[in-house]
C-alpha cells in the first residue's frame, strides 16, 4: 500500500474530491483557494479527478501543474491499468453502470499515457497531523477503494472501516473520504468520518453547485461551489456526453439514484 505521510500541517486545509473532469468547477475552486491564501501544499484531493464530464486531460493537467496533494481514486486506478470500466462499484446491469461506459471511454481516450503513469503512482492513503489530531485520507473506504460510506451508513459499518484504517496506518482521530459525492460529518466511537462532497457534480439535491470543505483548527466548514455550469454543460454536449449527467450540471439531480441507499432517494422523501 502506498502511504504518503505529510507530517504536521498548519493553517487552513482545503478538502475536496470528485472533480469528475469538470474543468470550470476546478478552476472556480482554485480561485477560492487563492483568494483565501490556501497554498497547494494545503490542498488535499480525495480522488476521482477524472469521471463524468468533458475535460479529463485538462483537469489532470491543471492539478499536476498546481502540485497539490492527490489521492488515488478508483477512476485513476482503472485508467492507470488501462481497464475497460471505471471500477466505481456500481452494480452490474444497473443504470449507473450503463451510463458510465460512455464517459469512461471518453476519459480513457483523452487522458495521455504520461498522465496515466502519474496516476499509477498516486498514494492510496494520505496521513497527517493537524492541531494535535491525526488524520487519514482514503477514497471510498478502507475495505475497498469503491466502498460507499453514506451519511445513513450504520455506525457498525463505519466502525469496521475505521478499525481497518487504523490497522493500515495506525491510530487516527479523523478519516477523510470521498467517492460518494455526498458531504458528511459523522462521529463513531470518538472518531470522525468526513466527506467533503464532490466538486464536479451536485449532491442530487436540486442545487447545481458542487461542494468542498475547509479544515480550520478542529472545525470543518462545508461550502457549496458556484461556477460556470453552462460552460461545463455545453462542453459535455460538444463531447457527445449526453447520457444524463450533462443535465445534472444544470438541474442538480442525478440521472439515476440506484447507487443511493433507499432512504436517500427523492422518491423516498416524496413518500414520507
Amino acid at each position: 500500500m502506498r502511504i504518503q505521510d505529510l507530517g504536521v500541517m498548519t493553517g487552513e486545509i482545503l478538502l475536496f474530491g470528485g472533480i469528475y473532469s469538470n474543468l470550470p468547477a476546478l478552476d472556480a475552486l482554485l480561485s477560492i483557494a487563492m483568494d483565501r491564501g490556501i497554498k497547494p501544499q494545503n490542498m488535499i484531493c480525495t480522488g476521482d479527478v477524472v469521471a463524468y464530464c468533458a475535460d479529463a486531460e485538462a483537469s489532470v493537467a491543471r492539478l499536476r501543474a498546481l502540485g497539490c496533494l492527490v489521492l488515488s481514486g478508483n477512476c485513476e486506478v482503472q485508467l492507470a491499468q488501462d481497464a475497460d470500466d471505471c471500477g466505481c462499484g456500481f452494480e452490474e446491469g444497473s443504470t449507473c453502470s450503463a451510463l458510465s461506459a460512455r464517459w469512461y471511454a471518453h476519459a480513457k481516450n483523452q487522458v495521455t499515457l504520461e498522465n496515466k503513469v502519474w496516476m499509477s503512482g498516486l498514494p492510496e492513503r494520505i496521513i497527517f497531523t493537524h492541531e494535535g489530531r491525526r488524520y487519514a485520507v482514503v477514497h471510498g473506504g478502507a475495505s475497498d477503494i469503491a466502498t460507499f460510506v453514506w451519511p445513513v451508513t450504520s455506525d457498525a459499518d463505519i466502525q469496521r472501516e475505521i478499525d481497518l484504517v487504523q490497522t493500515q496506518v495506525g491510530p487516527v482521530d479523523t478519516v477523510i473520504a470521498g467517492h460518494t459525492g455526498i458531504a458528511m460529518d459523522k462521529q463513531v466511537d470518538g472518531v470522525r468520518w468526513i466527506n467533503s462532497g464532490a466538486v464536479g457534480m451536485p449532491p442530487n439535491d436540486g442545487d447545481a453547485r458542487g461542494a468542498f470543505a475547509i479544515l480550520s483548527g478542529n472545525t470543518v466548514q462545508f461550502e457549496r461551489l458556484t461556477y460556470d455550469t453552462e460552460t461545463a454543460h455545453q462542453a459535455m454536449i460538444a463531447a457527445g456526453l449526453t447520457q444524463g449527467y450533462h443535465e445534472t450540471l444544470v438541474s442538480g439531480f442525478w440521472p439515476s439514484e440506484e447507487t443511493l441507499p433507499p432512504e436517500m432517494r427523492r422518491q423516498s422523501s416524496a413518500n414520507g
